[in-house]
């Protein structure tokens, strides 16, 4: 669709936010290695690293997939700033938790922590509800860009339902964890879901740049497509055995 001038103002916001976002994630990880302290576990400096670099990877992709989709100016332009406020707020809350040493999500020993947890989990609600808007639209109407870039973004954002529906199982099973007195159970829960949603979360970003890759080669058109389809294929699996892991070990 027409980009306006308010378009592509909010678009430059969204990669450098999405930048600033990704780079505080990286600081992050030089704090994890002069302070130390464990990787894993609910509370670690590992939460604003991965969430840091994966949102803002994530705004990013999201940003510069989206130009592809049969999409309003007006209303891509909305979603988009809501999109890039609520990877603030996530990647703010979970950071803020991470300095205070204490849990980010899940978290109901006091009103404030349980203020900070609730406000993400609402959050995750809205990433949900605005990434489900947009692979609605991918599907409804047929993307633009070069040779193989429906077929891409399609298949990036069908995966990328995965991802949001193991997202919501997690904080669903932890609230309800929390909320029945297993606090500590609710910190574990997530575990066996979270390669599940790691891997599948970045389709959206993966495919379509392959099949913009793919698209500045001399090769024919066919062979791209059978490139692409193989690919799709491979993450597929991915997601599938990520999927396996999950129910094995939930």
């Amino acid at each position: 669709m027409p980009r306006t001038s308010r378009t592509r103002r909010v678009e430059r916001v969204c990669h450098a936010t999405g930048l600033l976002l990704v780079l505080s994630g990286l600081a992050h990880l030089v704090v994890f290695a002069v302070d130390g302290g464990p990787w894993e576990g609910p509370v670690s400096w590992r939460k604003p690293v991965t969430f840091g670099v994966s949102f803002g990877v994530t705004l990013m992709a999201v940003t510069w997939v989206t130009s592809y989709l049969r999409v309003g100016a007006r209303p891509r332009t909305l979603l988009l700033a809501v999109f890039a406020a609520d990877c603030v707020v996530e990647v703010g809350g979970i950071t803020l938790q991470a300095w205070r040493g204490v849990p980010s999500h899940l978290d109901m020993e006091t009103p404030f922590d349980t203020a900070v947890s609730m406000t993400l989990a609402v959050g995750g609600g809205v990433l949900v509800a605005l990434l489900s808007v947009f692979a609605v639209a991918s599907f409804r109407y047929r993307p633009t860009g070069p040779a193989g870039m429906d077929l891409a973004v399609r298949s990036g954002f069908a995966i990328l339902f995965v991802a949001l529906a193991s997202g919501a199982a997690m904080i669903a099973r932890g609230v309800v964890l929390t909320r029945t007195g297993h606090q500590q159970a609710a910190y574990h829960s997530t575990a066996p879901l979270k390669p599940l949603h790691g891997v599948s979360l970045h389709a959206v970003l993966v495919l379509p740049a392959l099949a913009w890759l793919l698209s500045r080669t001399t090769w024919s058109e066919p062979l791209r497509r059978r490139i692409l389809y193989a690919a799709i294929g491979c993450y597929a699996a991915a997601v599938v055995g990520a999927g396996v892991w999950a129910v094995l070990t939930y």
